[in-house]
């Protein structure tokens, strides 16, 4: 099968959402390319994110909602480009434009953002939501409604992008298709013990920008929606075990958020979960990436074997 999503493909598409949104993309530098392509114009100040997937691209809408809610609540976030369409559609894909928080690309002066950020921007997020009538607690009333979320539903994507794989051998197809269906089943006897509220649904050191005002900025609303607080304090966990990020992170995390997800008893599900999402995020694109196809082998083997030691690498 072709590849859908190689580094010509994502330049065209680049080349004709800024010819639709009027930004000049000459000079466009890539930033990465594995689930989405991610483009920095530094002419036009901007920063262009492609979808990847055309299974995905109904969320590009809600992500558009959230940013501009977010920016009502004055939360630390990226910004969308003031003046341009979002999101927008170009060539058959779908795109969104961002402030570039960092011009020119230049790292910022100072630390990276660490746990402590993000428990602070996670706290900062969950307690909207318990505001919003979503959880716990009774702040102030907000300023603008909550904007129309999906109900959490971590499987979700998982399903789409099988239904968009790229390249899938029918035994691959199976085995995740098998995985995910005992994996529902395991979340529903689930019990949190955390209200529900408004989460980022994929929230690591990554999805964090330390803006050119020093600023720590949250980014990455593609899974954003409305459900257990738990789950916003998975993927660090994971990280620690899956990719052997320091321990410290970890324990800072549960240090500054006030709940240590891995010894809550719900983990163990959660932690499946994530880690199906690990290996099947990048189905829509495994015949674009050498690099992608052989990490996402490597993944995939060690859930066949059980092994929940097998050290991964990220996608790139």
């Amino acid at each position: 099968m072709a590849a859908r999503f190689n580094a010509a493909a994502t330049r065209r598409a680049l080349r004709e959402i800024c010819a639709r949104a009027g930004l000049d993309d000459s000079g466009a530098i890539l930033v990465k390319r594995t689930v989405n392509a991610v483009y920095r114009l530094p002419r036009a100040g901007a920063v262009v994110r492609i979808t990847g997937s055309a299974a995905m691209a109904h969320r590009a809408p809600k992500v558009v909602r959230v940013a501009r809610w977010l920016a009502d609540r004055d939360v630390p976030a990226v910004r969308l480009m003031p003046g341009v369409r979002a999101p927008v559609e170009a060539g058959g894909h779908i795109a969104t434009v961002w402030v570039d928080a960092t011009p020119r690309g230049r790292p910022v002066p100072g630390p990276a953002p660490d746990a402590a950020d993000l428990a602070g921007l996670l706290r900062t997020l969950h307690g909207l939501g318990f505001g919003l009538g979503f959880g716990l607690g009774s702040p102030p009333s907000p300023p603008s409604p909550p904007p129309p979320l999906p109900r959490w539903d971590p499987l979700d994507d998982v399903r789409r992008r099988l239904s968009d794989a790229e390249i899938l051998p029918l035994a691959d197809r199976r085995f995740l298709e098998r995985r995910a269906e005992r994996i529902g089943t395991a979340l529903r006897s689930v019990h949190y013990a955390l209200p529900t509220t408004v989460i980022h649904g994929d929230a690591h050191l990554g999805n964090l920008i330390r803006a050119s005002d020093h600023r720590v900025l949250l980014c990455d609303f593609d899974a954003t929606c409305l459900g257990p607080a738990e789950w916003d304090l998975v993927p660090v966990a994971v990280g620690r075990l899956r990719f052997g990020h320091d321990p410290r992170v970890h324990h800072a995390l549960c240090a500054e958020y006030g709940f240590d997800v891995t010894a809550w008893d719900g983990f163990a599900v959660l932690r499946a979960v994530r880690e199906l999402k690990l290996v099947t995020s990048v189905l829509p694109v495994l015949a674009s990436s050498a690099s992608v196809a052989a990490q996402f082998r490597t993944r995939l083997d060690s859930l066949r074997r059980g092994d929940d030691t097998a050290r991964w690498t990220l996608y790139h």
